[in-house]
């Protein structure tokens, strides 16, 4: 019997995982209470990783499988055809990061507690924020609100207009996800 590559390294992961986790889980145990509790925190850490592997072996799984096909382009039509494009997993990741780094700003800029946060830590989040947002395979959509949204924070002043601004960031960002 023959298996494919997918399920081999399916295999892998959750051997490396549950290894790991039993693993971690004896050290945990033996720090805990000496070698009673290692082997069981170890025999429990490591039936709770397979436990969890095995049911979520479908979506992981499916993960591994080539996804459908891209119509053929339409000649003449190349960039009407980009643009309908749902985009790619490495696209909605950076559109996520620009989305977490802006809203670390954010938090700097408006921390909950008065003198919260320092101005070198402000900057370096701020810095952050810019050289995310700024990235060339983020899409147009995403690169605009996010434009909107640092403009927002970078004022400082309005708390609301920075929290909206985000709000429609955010929107931004899960609308440009494939398939929604």
């Amino acid at each position: 019997m023959t298996s494919s590559l997918a399920t081999r390294m399916l295999l892998m992961i959750t051997f490396v995982l549950v290894t790991s986790a039993a693993v971690a889980g004896a050290c945990f145990g033996f720090l805990l209470g000496g070698r009673t509790t290692a082997l069981v925190a170890g025999a429990a850490a490591g039936l709770g990783a397979g436990a969890g592997s095995f049911l979520s072996r479908r979506q992981v799984a499916a993960f591994f499988r080539p996804g459908p096909a891209a119509p053929p382009p339409v000649p003449g039509d190349a960039g009407h055809a980009a643009a309908a494009a749902p985009a790619g997993g490495y696209a909605e990741g950076v559109a996520d990061a620009v989305f977490v780094s802006i809203a670390t700003y954010q938090a700097a800029v408006f921390p909950l507690v008065p003198d919260g946060v320092s101005e070198a830590e402000r900057e370096a989040r701020r810095t952050v924020a810019y050289r995310v947002s700024a990235y060339e395979g983020l899409p147009t959509a995403v690169r605009v609100s996010a434009a909107a949204a640092l403009e927002a924070v970078d004022h400082g002043l309005d708390a609301d207009r920075a929290h909206a601004a985000m709000k429609a960031l955010s929107l931004t960002v899960y609308e440009h996800r494939a398939g929604r």
